[in-house]
């Protein structure tokens, strides 16, 4: 009987009919009474793999393969955020994917930070339900990913060193069977490194089949002045052409905020930073915070990073879906059509098979400015 998590603590108590696994380093195919078995200079069983070691540039190592039915329920990683002071863009350089039941191509593709909620390659503190990151680069995420036959989850090495340490474990249960009317985990990155001015950006298209949207992540850098979040996020759902069926009424009210997110600090407005279990506005920096080299300032043009789970309140589609959101600012004049470098990740769950999404940009064209 395959029972998956409902969001709550109601469901507790019941039994459970899943057998229980995990894959890391110290047992990297999940086998029943095989963890820990690696030896170090502590002797037998103790701590001898913890990670893996020296991932090569250009070098896709497979991070867990297992065998169905089965769900995974829970993905922690960490990983230092760069190799040298040249080289600090990491969590943008390493690509997870993820495939289910032998599929060709895969249905999660997203440079590792931005996945969990970590754009610009820097890592920033979040606390919601599906996903966590606490307290410096431990990435956590409980979507749950049910599988029927199979489930992969590789990382490619696209930096330009080797990666010294890459430390993680996927939990997961196997059950005797899923329902027949499971779908699939999917997520996509996308990044418009400039925007075109009254043309909405893209978050999400070319998904077909039945499915319902659960996630937005937003990566911000703002490259004009005045107030950048009056755009609209918009659903296209089943056949929808000029206009959507829902469309809000800005990107701070997407996200749960209002009022520019101000507070008022020595007479300057102050942006707000925020987690909650659904939405957040975690990080904002102009600066930048890692490598700073004293024959040069630290400025950087002013980047945000917000999240937004439609779990109480999931997108859903029976054919089609496509996700938009405007860039309109506002300002003394009133609104007016902005340009600005908008990346995204978007999470949904669908029925296969699935559209083969567009390849990812290069590297070099996915660090932040």
């Amino acid at each position: 009987m395959y029972q998956s998590f409902k969001g709550g603590l109601g469901g507790i108590a019941l039994a459970k009919h899943g057998r229980s696994r995990a894959i890391n380093a110290e047992n990297p195919h999940g086998e029943k009474g095989k963890g820990g078995m690696a030896a170090s200079h502590l002797g037998p069983s103790r701590k001898g793999s913890p990670c893996l070691n020296d991932i090569e540039p250009g070098e896709t190592v497979t991070l867990a393969e297992m065998e169905g039915p089965g769900e995974i329920n829970h993905i922690w990683i960490t990983v230092d955020n760069k190799t040298t002071d040249a080289d600090c863009f990491v969590l943008r350089d390493l690509v997870i994917r993820m495939y289910w039941d032998d599929e060709e191509y895969p249905s999660v593709e997203s440079p590792l930070g931005d996945f969990f909620c970590c754009g610009f390659g820097r890592e920033c503190a979040v606390n919601s339900v599906p996903m966590a990151v606490v307290p410096n680069r431990g990435f956590n995420c409980y979507f749950p990913m049910p599988f029927k036959k199979k489930a992969k989850i590789t990382l490619e090495n696209q930096h330009a060193n080797k990666i010294p340490a890459f430390f993680y474990q996927v939990d997961y249960c196997l059950y005797d069977e899923l329902p027949e009317d499971i779908t699939y985990f999917h997520a996509q990155w996308r990044r418009e490194r400039l925007t075109e001015k009254q043309k909405d950006y893209t978050i999400l298209d070319g998904v077909k089949g039945k499915g319902h949207y659960v996630g937005t992540y937003i990566a911000l850098t703002t490259l004009e002045r005045y107030w950048w979040g009056e755009g609209e996020v918009k659903f296209y759902i089943d056949g929808d052409d000029e206009y959507p069926t829902i469309c809000g009424t800005g990107t701070e009210d997407y996200f749960g905020g209002s009022w520019s997110f101000a507070k008022q600090v020595d007479g300057k407005t102050v942006e707000q930073n925020y987690n909650t279990p659904y939405l957040g506005y975690p990080y904002y920096s102009a600066h930048d915070e890692l490598i700073h080299n004293f024959y040069h300032n630290d400025d950087c043009p002013p980047m945000r990073g917000f999240y937004r789970w439609h779990i109480q309140d999931p997108i859903c589609f029976d054919e089609d879906l496509r996700v938009t959101i405007q860039q309109i600012g506002v300002g003394y004049r009133g609104l007016f059509e902005r340009q600005d470098d908008v990346a995204s990740v978007a999470y949904w769950y669908q029925t296969h098979p699935h559209a083969p999404f567009a390849p990812l940009m290069s590297k070099e064209d996915r660090w932040p400015r």
